[in-house]
């Protein structure tokens, strides 16, 4: 006898003596569970040691993975359990396994109801249903298994579902009510249930209860989900209803029932309610992507417009996303709605319009249609009178019904998305809000996937919202779990595109290939590589699967594709045309960025070494006029695309690509720089950094590491940045300008950290390898860090007359700066501030966040030392937004500290000191002396306001043990800043 076990309910297992075995310790009932889960398959050992240890594995798991089975295999006996490549397979027959058993003879079943032999089919179904205990695993926490175990539940009920059918057929009805309405209650968005359990009611001689059956099924799909029920359970609805007519009886109330769970629209709400309470006779069209929540919010707002008009309320459900209903059958409907029987209903469609329009003569109605499939459709419904206001709905733009008021209806914004989660899933929204953000993210805050995800979590109250975000952000996957029940926002994208022409469908799955949900025209010209035309891309926009955005800057056409829209897109191109035209078409994209950013790149100035890579650059494929409109504005093209840019360059380092996502951040850091943006520079340096070590391109690699050392640089992580410079130049060998730049930053590091000497030696070493003036500005810091201010002032000068001859604003800008401050530590102030008031003129021209916010720093201090507290104010305020803005520490500690200076002056001592405290302690972990020192003398200065001499002394001794005598920087600009602790007047707010 060989052992049985169980997993639907709790884990179970019978040995070989027909006695319960128990096993030890959850490790081990959770690896068994595992392999029964996957019985006769092989189970990889990363999967299985992901199960066992869900958050961090042992050092040691590989040997405690080996001993976990070793005593499986000991408590199990002759189960045989052996090694199946890197991972283990547990082998059991069908009828030693209830899952095994389950699925057998459920799909026994289902062939013998495919053959018409509902006896035997009963039996087998009963069969596989008697195997369920209870929850799957009930016993046992598993997250790895939550996702096929909320499967399973679904193919229970099918096979659940399938039984019925089965024992309908066999005449079984009063006998299944029990069971049924049981079922019922616990699923009632499943249609097919509803639809069984009328079907027996009415086989039961309960025709009233089953016809009352529907009516709660409608309310409860209409409340929870916002559509009316699908055509199976309508054509359930209208057998037992055989024929008989409503009442005809004014007013008229057919809408179905407002939703429940209704949050948002507001705006929407307002504007569709003026529209048609003071309607002029046009129809009013509600368009929107599959999923928006178009039908919703047409019924809310019909509902709210219900004493406008005093005589009733239509709705007729059109199908077009589906079935489009004939629009004679619409017709017919209709006139039974408003008590037109028999005889009066003509069979002709013209005539049946004509009745309509007769019977709405001067009555003052609402005609909601829903989800309309074209303007054919449409028109013969329109009643044409000014007293009757209609609404449709559709997925198309219905642009062939001329002069129609449009509303097109967006996604959610963030803020409707949580409250729509928070309503269905209650406290632990509020309670965790990073996860609901992250679930709204990836629902791109599509109502449909919202509703579907606030529903997974309203049935399983024990899902951590931080574990469905998981599993939505993993786009493979994401579609499939945005499904509940009968809902999916698959299946609604599926039937927009069934109804698009074979070139729009194509035009569609190629669009799947672009990166982003924000796209050019010219990128869907270059994704179709010459195929379909712009009737495609109209045929897209009227299927509400595109929606036209604003011109970007340059002026070139834009196009937005929801996430999930695009995710579907991208699923139906590696499906139909293979992934070899998906990696086809992204190639041509690819291609096609690189071509124009390297083109429009050359010109910008340059920010980091050159680059010089042997990768060919195609002709930029674009249209003449667009490829135009971006040559005359290069710096507004980057900044348009600088997300995808981005985005793709940390792609392409990832496929083996990393050379030309190389050369595209070459030209991309060109702009990206003077903005500023140093976490994109961090971001695609890292990307390109690792690419280079795993490829073994050491060229790329440290070229990377360059720019990575120059952002730790700017952040103020001196010691970081030191350590990256020297490994930077310890590799560069014969590249001269990319050492001479390295060895130029790295002493304006060592400067920053209080060694002069060495940056005084570099700055000399580099001066040798190049001639850019960037050497200048970096000697002039280190002359004046070792008291040699009048040397400076000769760099400065010097290089300000190669500045001038070059014309480069941003170039004369930087001279400027280095030359103000050396000025202004020779004590000459007004020479210094007019040179400080030029460089920041001259920036604020350009882009270069950066430089403008150095500029801003000497001018404040310039200007503070000369007594203009208000101008020295607003200019360390402004200074201080734009380091903020762009990360950069040492220009942020620098600004609050002058600002906290002036509290002193201002009376608010106090606060002072724990301003300028923190200052202090910013700048030791940057490991600046030197500027740690500046803020010490503040700091004392601000205690001695305070009525703390004995503090003042302290900080005033720290400050004597770490500065540099030498150092006139720091003296001059302790001078300049101790101004604004003693004049009173206004200041402004360092927070």
């Amino acid at each position: 006898m060989t052992a049985k076990f169980g997993v639907l309910g709790p884990l179970q297992i019978t040995g070989h003596d027909g006695r319960w075995l128990r096993l030890r310790g959850d490790r081990q009932r959770a690896l068994l569970a595992m392999l029964l889960f996957h019985a006769n398959e092989r189970v990889p050992a990363e999967r299985l040691v992901d199960a066992l240890w869900p958050d961090i594995p042992p050092k040691s798991y590989a040997s405690n993975l080996h001993t976990y089975v070793s005593r499986l295999r000991d408590r199990l006996g002759d189960t045989l359990i052996d090694h199946a490549g890197p991972g283990y397979r547990l082998r059991v027959a069908d009828a030693d396994l209830d899952l095994l058993t389950f699925r057998t003879a459920g799909e026994s079943g289902r062939a013998a109801l495919r053959r018409g032999d509902a006896e035997t089919a009963a039996r087998h179904l009963r069969l596989a249903l008697d195997q369920w205990r209870d929850h799957p695993l009930a016993d046992l926490t598993l997250p790895a298994l939550d996702a096929e175990v909320a499967r399973l539940e679904i193919e229970r009920l099918t096979v659940f579902e399938d039984w019925v059918e089965a024992e309908l057929a066999e005449g079984r009805h009063a006998e299944l009510l029990g069971e049924l309405q049981s079922s019922v209650a616990a699923n009632p968005l499943r249609e097919r249930l509803v639809g069984q359990l009328m079907r027996a009611l009415r086989g039961a001689g309960r025709q009233a209860d089953a016809l009352a059956a529907y009516r709660t099924a409608r309310a409860t799909l209409v409340e929870e989900t916002g559509l009316e029920p699908g055509t199976g359970l309508r054509a359930v609805h209208a057998e037992i209803l055989r024929g008989e007519d409503p009442a005809d009886e004014w007013p008229i109330r057919q809408l179905p029932a407002d939703i429940r769970v209704f949050t948002g629209r507001d705006h929407a709400v307002d504007e569709l309610t003026t529209l048609l309470a003071d309607h002029d006779g046009l129809p009013v069209v509600l368009t929107g992507e599959p999923g928006v929540g178009k039908s919703a919010l047409a019924v809310r707002v019909a509902h709210r417009l219900e004493t406008a008009f005093p005589d009733g309320q239509l709705y007729a459900h059109l199908a077009g996303a589906t079935t489009p209903r004939p629009v004679g059958d619409v017709l017919a409907d209709l006139l039974r709605g408003l008590g037109v029987t028999g005889p009066g209903i003509p069979d002709d469609v013209q005539a049946k319009a004509a009745v309509l329009r007769s019977r709405l003569a001067r009555r003052r109605v609402l005609l909601v249609l829903d989800d309309a499939a074209d303007p054919g459709q449409v028109r013969p419904l329109l009643p044409g009178t000014p007293s009757t206001a209609v609404l449709v709905t559709s997925r198309r733009r219905l642009s062939g019904l001329i002069n129609a008021h449009r509303v097109t209806v967006g996604s959610f914004t963030d803020a409707e998305a949580l409250d729509l989660l928070a309503t269905m899933a209650g406290s632990r929204v509020t309670a965790d809000q990073d996860g609901a953000r992250r679930i709204a993210a990836a629902c791109g805050n599509l109502p449909l996937a919202l509703r579907i995800a606030g529903t997974r979590l309203a049935l399983r109250p024990q899902l951590r919202l931080t574990t469905l975000a998981d599993r939505l952000e993993d786009e493979r996957r994401r579609l499939d779990e945005l499904s509940v029940s009968d809902l999916q926002v698959r299946a609604g994208l599926a039937l927009s595109y069934a109804a698009l022409t074979a070139p729009a469908r194509a035009t569609f799955r190629l669009i799947g290939a672009a990166a982003s949900t924000n796209v050019p025209a010219w990128a869907i010209t270059v994704l179709q590589d010459g195929a379909a035309g712009e009737e495609a891309v109209d045929e897209l926009v009227e299927s509400s699967l595109l929606q036209p955005a604003a011109d970007d800057a340059c002026g070139e056409p834009r196009y937005a594709i929801h996430d999930l829209v695009l995710t579907f897109a991208r699923e139906r191109l590696i499906a139909d045309d293979g992934p070899a035209v998906c990696e086809g078409a992204a190639a041509r994209l690819l291609d096609a960025i690189l071509a124009v950013a390297d083109l429009l790149g050359r010109d910008l100035p340059k920010v980091f070494p050159a680059l010089e890579l042997d990768v060919p650059v195609p002709a930029p494929p674009l249209p003449e006029e667009s490829l135009a409109r971006y040559c005359a504005d290069p710096t507004g093209w980057f900044a348009i695309e600088r997300p995808s840019l981005v985005a793709g360059i940390g792609l392409l380092a990832t496929i083996g690509m990393h050379r030309q996502a190389a050369r595209i951040f070459e030209r991309l850091a060109r702009y990206l720089w003077p903005q500023g943006s140093y976490a994109d520079l961090r971001t695609c340096a890292s990307a390109l950094a690792e690419a280079g070590r795993t490829a073994g391109d050491e060229r790329v690699e440290v070229w990377a590491e360059v720019v990575a050392a120059r952002v730790l640089h700017v952040r103020g992580r001196y010691a970081d940045a030191v350590g990256k410079y020297r490994w930077c130049a310890d590799r560069l060998g014969t590249d001269r300008p990319a050492l001479a730049w390295v060895l130029t930053n790295l002493a304006d590091c060592l400067t920053g950290l209080g060694v002069p000497e060495e940056a005084l030696e570099l700055t000399d070493r580099a001066a040798a390898l190049s001639t850019e003036d960037a050497v200048a500005a970096t000697r002039s810091a280190a002359l004046n860090r070792l008291g040699r201010p009048a040397e400076s002032v000769r760099v400065d000068t010097d290089a300000l007359a190669a500045a001038r001859e070059s014309a480069d604003p941003r170039a004369v800008a930087g001279a400027l700066q280095s030359l103000s401050w050396s000025l202004a530590l020779t004590g000459e102030l007004d020479r210094a501030a007019s040179a400080a008031q030029e460089a920041v003129a001259l920036l604020r021209g350009t882009t270069a966040r950066r430089a403008l916010a150095r500029s801003l720093r000497t001018l404040g201090a310039i200007q503070a030392g000369r007594g203009e507290r208000e101008g020295a104010l607003a200019a360390f305020t402004e200074c201080r937004a734009i380091a903020e803005e762009i990360n950069e520490a040492p220009r942020v500690l620098s600004s609050r500290r002058a600002i906290a200076a002036s509290w002193v002056g201002d009376g608010r001592a106090g606060e002072a000191v724990v301003e300028l405290a923190a200052c202090v302690a910013a700048y030791r972990e940057m490991g600046s002396a030197s500027s740690a020192a500046i803020t010490l003398r503040l700091l004392a200065a601000a205690h001695e306001a305070d009525g703390e001499p004995d503090d003042a002394g302290e900080a005033r001794a720290e400050a004597d043990r770490l500065a540099d005598p030498r150092d006139s920087n720091a003296r001059a600009l302790t001078a300049l800043l101790m101004p604004l602790t003693r004049v009173p007047g206004p200041s402004l707010s360092a927070h």
